[in-house]
């Protein structure tokens, strides 16, 4: 029987942690004391040697403490939150609004466009969601807007920051795979742009359908001559696109590591908040709070999980995980990617995507390199970086979906009391459907995520 539990010491120890999650400890804690506790059960078992429990701690200084790749992280946090102080996204809502006065849904799918556009610029999803919800879901609901679609529509728009580059999550996801993040981004690019292209397209779809569930904006509403017009759209599409050149463009054109580009992006957003004249000490101060104790989150988790990927693979968990895969007959790459998938949807019902992502990646990534695709997708490099968008569009699911989607949580401490939970919950419902199809069109079709690394010669 002992001998059992020690070959087995892996899957118990994924099990184990699966179980304390859900009773609700911190999860940085948790994964930090999983792994250690499970490193000393292995020593027991002879099956895990004291000098590589020596090894946790120089592991976690030299992937994450020393990583220069993770200076980004707390850049672009910075860079949102400072963002978010210059109202830049208030004067590009009222804009996009203005020119789509005639189209059904028009303020919906401005709100989509914006969010959109504030993901290329920003990357965080609790800041969008909150400063979507703060600026769209009032004059939604003044002009009649359906409840459930005002709330979707801006938590749809809101998570696309956890996708479209610069993404926190792809710099940290490509940390984990040891794939440039540089490569991570430009495979972003049209997998973001379909999902957004995704939810357009049903906005005005259901509106013309429903055009009681969005009322359009009157024309005498807005300047009225084509010079205000213009002045209108260039005051508003200026700044953001000034922020979005400075750092995807020094990115892209090789001028700058992404790390770099994020400091180049705090020092734009400051920019852009002076020109805004919403520049201060205290604005100054409140955005470095706000960004250390997000980052403190962010870094706390990856040492956590640094050690549990460390035990658990030391335990031999990959080989564990292949042949319980055997076992149950998945054993092709199709079908182990599509497991996957559906095992990433699934965790997204109760978990963060840090947590989704510091647990699926140390565990599947070794065996989905090794996996064959046929001839198109060839190469560790080439199935790393798909797998990681595939993920990281899957993983946008996890911020909706109930019990414990974030954005939903960030969405009703902002939202007032006549906007309930269920209005929430029901109003998500078809843009995590949407999702799930941008998964499968990325699956079916590799090409939407491998054509621009591919034609930037960053894949071979």
């Amino acid at each position: 029987m002992l001998d059992i539990v020690v070959d087995h010491l892996a899957l118990i120890m994924f099990a184990a942690l699966t179980v304390v999650m859900f009773i609700g400890y911190p999860v940085a804690f948790v994964l930090g004391a999983t792994g250690i506790l499970f490193g000393f059960l292995g020593i027991m078992g002879c099956v895990f040697s004291h000098d590589q429990f020596a090894n946790l701690l120089p592991r976690i200084y030299g992937q994450a403490v020393q990583n220069p790749v993770l200076v980004a992280v707390p850049l672009f946090i910075f860079m949102g939150t400072m963002l978010e102080k210059s109202r830049v996204a208030e004067d590009l809502l009222h804009t996009l609004q203005v020119l789509l006065r005639r189209v059904p849904g028009g303020l919906a799918i401005a709100v989509t466009l914006l969010g959109t556009i504030m993901a290329a610029t920003t990357g965080i999803v609790g800041a969008s969601v909150v400063m979507l919800t703060l600026i769209a879901l009032p004059p939604m609901l003044q002009r009649g807007y359906q409840k459930e679609l005002s709330v979707g529509t801006i938590a749809s728009a809101g998570t696309l920051g956890i996708l479209i580059p610069p993404s926190i999550m792809l710099v940290i996801m490509g940390d984990l795979m040891q794939v440039p993040v540089g490569t991570l981004f430009l495979g972003a690019i049209v997998p973001g742009l379909a999902l957004s292209a995704l939810y357009v397209i049903y906005l005005v779809a259901i509106c013309w359908m429903r055009p009681d569930l969005a009322p359009p904006l009157g024309a005498h509403e807005g300047p009225q001559s084509g010079a205000e017009l213009a002045t209108l759209v260039a005051k508003s599409f200026a700044p953001p696109a000034f922020l979005i050149v400075l750092v995807l463009g020094s990115i892209f054109g090789g001028w700058a590591t992404p790390t770099e580009a994020a400091g180049v992006g705090c020092a734009g957003a400051i920019i852009l908040a002076i020109a805004n004249r919403r520049f201060n000490l205290a604005i100054l101060r409140e955005t470095m709070f706000s960004s250390a104790l997000t980052n403190a989150l962010v870094f706390f988790i990856v040492f956590g999980a640094t050690l549990f990927a460390y035990v658990f693979r030391a335990l031999g968990g990959d080989d564990l995980v292949v042949e319980l895969l055997k076992a149950i007959g998945i054993d092709s790459g199709w079908e182990i990617m599509i497991f996957v998938m559906l095992l990433v949807f699934i965790m997204g019902f109760f978990f963060d995507w840090i947590e989704i992502c510091l647990i699926v990646i140390p565990v599947f990534a070794p065996i989905l390199a090794k996996a064959d695709f046929g001839t198109f997708l060839v190469g560790k490099e080439v199935i790393l970086l798909w797998f990681a968008i595939l993920l990281a569009v899957n993983m946008q699911s996890a911020f909706l979906t109930p019990p414990f989607g974030f954005a939903l949580f960030y969405m009703k401490g902002t939202v007032p009391s006549s906007v309930t939970m269920v209005h929430i919950y029901r109003g998500i419902v078809p843009f995590v459907a949407l999702q799930m199809l941008a998964v499968a069109l990325c699956m079916a079709f590799p090409d939407l995520v491998l054509y621009f690394p591919r034609r930037a010669g960053f894949l071979d």
